[in-house]
């Protein structure tokens, strides 16, 4: 189960925690979605516990549309990092 919680001044923080799997993705993406204002978004994902490799593809896209990961742990940086270069070839 993930659980997502907001905060906002200059920029939206949504803090994650717990377990990151397909699921909740569909609910994080609409509430990013919803942040029409132009502010950024960071991701905080210092509560994180686990990850799969559908995770890891929308931390990637949230990366490559702007919005900030903070508190990544190494394996999931790894992780994202290892996919874009096998998409890439």
């Amino acid at each position: 189960m993930l659980r997502i919680q907001r905060s906002a001044n200059e920029e939206v923080v949504f803090t994650l925690s717990g377990q990151m799997d397909e699921e909740p993705i569909a609910e994080l993406e609409k509430l990013i979605h919803s942040e029409a204002d132009g502010r950024p978004i960071t991701l905080d994902l210092k509560d994180l516990t686990g990850v799969d490799e559908n995770a890891i593809a929308f931390l990637g896209r949230c990366e490559a549309n702007s919005i900030t990961l903070k508190n990544c742990a190494g394996y999931i940086r790894e992780w994202i990092t290892r996919q874009r270069r096998e998409a890439k070839d």
